[in-house]
């Protein structure tokens, strides 16, 4: 087991931060509840997608966070980092909208993705999906809840114990095209390995519903930071388990993951390994 995350300097209330942080991301939740994107322009390639609307979020959340945590710097998605230098402190991680390629299309499958982190530890997070009416929260230390609907409870994860049985959950790589380490080995090892494998297109909503025990495990490479900050500590704080890729601890900045209902970690460690070994080996023969 990795060991536990230290707690946040006493001087932050966290209570209060967790408050601040479902206010304004339900805000921006209202923003984007009726939107319809007019303007859609590329990023990195010609999949990376970003709308007009992923921006008014981002701007909504800043302009409110500036203003209730005006010590606490500030990172998004879409405009960069801003309210000074960070170091080892408190900082925002905001994706305005995690998902932006569903939303683009119309699917509901989207949500807007907070997190509060203090030197590298997620300590607050919210993720909320407007569209289909699902809001997730937890605080370091104090739990994770979900709101679906008129239905509110405590976070869990499920309790299957074998990779066979489990549902995974996972996604690829804007560049998926054009890299080897695309996850394309690791997809066809779990479909044959596991109960069953889905890729949904938005990372915080695939750790939210591992931390909700629909889902038994989630796995990815070559993300952000904005994309799991919040989703991981929902995961740790309905009992499940975070690491990287090789079982070590999570660091968001490296851009790797692996979250599961703890059960099955392990496990799947040991299956991820197999499939990067195949990867390895595939890439040997063909001169990479």
């Amino acid at each position: 087991m990795a060991p536990p995350a230290p707690d946040a300097p006493a001087a932050l209330d966290l209570d209060a931060l967790l408050e601040v942080a479902r206010e304004v991301v339900a805000e921006a939740c209202g923003l984007l509840a009726a939107a319809r994107p007019a303007e859609i322009r590329t990023k990195s390639n010609p999949r990376d997608l970003v709308t007009e609307w992923d921006t008014r979020s981002e701007e909504l959340v800043r302009t409110r966070l500036a203003a209730r945590t005006p010590s606490i710097p500030f990172l998004g998605e879409e405009g960069g980092a801003s309210g000074g230098a960070v170091g080892d402190g408190p900082r925002w991680l905001l994706d305005p909208i995690d998902g932006t390629v569903n939303f683009a299309h119309g699917l509901p499958f989207w949500a807007v993705s907070l997190a509060l982190m203090v030197g590298g530890t997620s300590q607050v997070g919210v993720v909320a999906a407007p569209a289909l009416g699902w809001t997730f929260w937890a605080r370091r230390g104090g739990g994770a809840r979900y709101r679906i609907g008129g239905d509110d409870g405590a976070l869990a994860v499920s309790a299957i114990d074998r990779v066979a049985a489990s549902m995974l959950v996972t996604g690829f790589p804007y560049d998926r095209a054009h890299t080897r380490m695309n996850n394309f080995t690791q997809w066809e090892h779990f479909q044959r390995t596991a109960g069953a494998c889905r890729r949904l297109g938005a990372a915080s909503l695939d750790l939210a519903m591992v931390a909700r025990g629909w889902l038994e495990g989630y796995w990815e490479r070559k993300l952000k930071p904005w994309d799991i900050a919040a989703g991981t500590l929902l995961v740790e704080e309905a009992g499940g388990r975070v690491t990287d890729t090789r079982g070590g601890p999570l660091d968001v900045m490296a851009g790797e993951v692996v979250a599961t209902n703890g059960a099955i970690h392990q496990e799947m460690l040991d299956e991820l390994g197999k499939a990067d070994a195949t990867q390895a080996r595939r890439d040997a023969e063909a001169g990479a």
